[in-house]
């Protein structure tokens, strides 16, 4: 899948999730979390194909019912009582409203933090961390590669102890155990010696050190100046509508949320155009290269059907 979004200037990539994640996790109003969860859902939908659709729903809908269900079991504010529970509790309708919010946010910051992943690499990471904080950035950057290499190499491990018997599905329940201690034992060697390299080439290239200078393939271009001035605009007028009390809500001690008027409505457009800027960003991208295609694809039979008729 082709991603228009990710060729954008690292800093570009990562004041957009900034914003995302800190009004995701601060915009309690019930129409910004659904807006943030479209948002999430529709690009990693898109990053991750019918999959990331399955993962999704797979671990949303769980998670949207078990706090929805579970908070009202031990969160008992509230003026509005639906019934009394077994032990004597009041179950409360804003008690069940604010289960449902909190579980929204929950799978909205996790739905970015997925998309997240797939467009801040390691090496943007580090190329924007690796002057203001290098050890830093090199620990997160190592610790964000270490998840997927850790897997690949399990796999390696495995399907070697597979070959030669030693395997968690060999033998019986002790002999699974111990084949079990012995590919984490290896695991552990591993991670601990690849770290130990690491930071030992790291270390012999100077890194950290004053005056250092790093090569670099990002430019920051005319492209990339206007998506940061778009998308921070655009962040900076949700912030100015939240303070003016456009984002206004309350779960306790009874639900209420601000009226909706031209402000608050403005505010949530504009929330709108954040949280779908790099899909249409990405779909524009995929209408131009289909568009450019079909073209290339008409070219190449009229100059056949040319050719053919001489």
């Amino acid at each position: 899948m082709r991603d228009a979004f990710s060729s954008y200037h690292p800093a570009v990539n990562f004041l957009y999730f900034a914003l995302v994640l800190l009004f995701t996790m601060v915009f309690m109003h019930p129409a910004a979390l659904l807006i943030s969860l479209i948002g999430a859902f529709a690009w990693s939908a898109y990053l991750g194909g019918r999959r990331a659709v399955c993962i999704n729903l797979l671990y949303m809908v769980p998670m949207l019912l078990l706090t929805a269900l579970v908070n009202p079991a031990f969160n008992h504010e509230g003026a509005t009582m639906l019934l009394y529970l077994p032990t004597g509790n009041p179950l409360t309708l804003e008690s069940i409203l604010y289960g449902f919010a909190a579980s929204t946010m929950l799978i909205a910051v996790l739905c970015w933090l997925s998309c997240y992943n797939k467009i801040i690499t390691s090496d943007k990471f580090v190329y924007l961390f690796g002057r203001i904080i290098p050890a830093m950035s090199l620990i997160l950057s190592m610790v964000l590669r270490f998840v997927p290499k850790f897997q690949q190499q399990l796999k390696t491990v495995s399907n070697a102890q597979k070959c030669v018997g030693r395997d968690v599905s060999n033998g019986s329940l002790f002999s699974r155990a111990k084949h079990g201690v012995k590919i984490l034992s290896i695991m552990i060697t591993w991670a601990l010696e690849n770290a130990i390299e690491t930071a030992d080439s790291m270390k012999s290239r100077g890194y950290g050190l004053p005056g250092r200078t790093a090569f670099s393939i990002y430019r920051f271009d005319e492209r990339d100046r206007a998506a940061l001035w778009t998308i921070g605009g655009l962040g900076g007028y949700i912030l100015m509508m939240a303070l003016a009390g456009g984002f206004g809500y309350r779960y306790f001690p009874t639900f209420r949320i601000a009226p909706w008027d031209a402000w608050s409505v403005s505010g949530m457009a504009a929330y709108i155009g954040l949280c779908l800027t790099p899909l249409i960003i990405d779909l524009a991208d995929d209408y131009k290269w289909k568009r450019l295609s079909a073209r290339q694809m008409t070219d190449i039979k009229r100059g056949n059907a040319g050719e053919g008729t001489a």
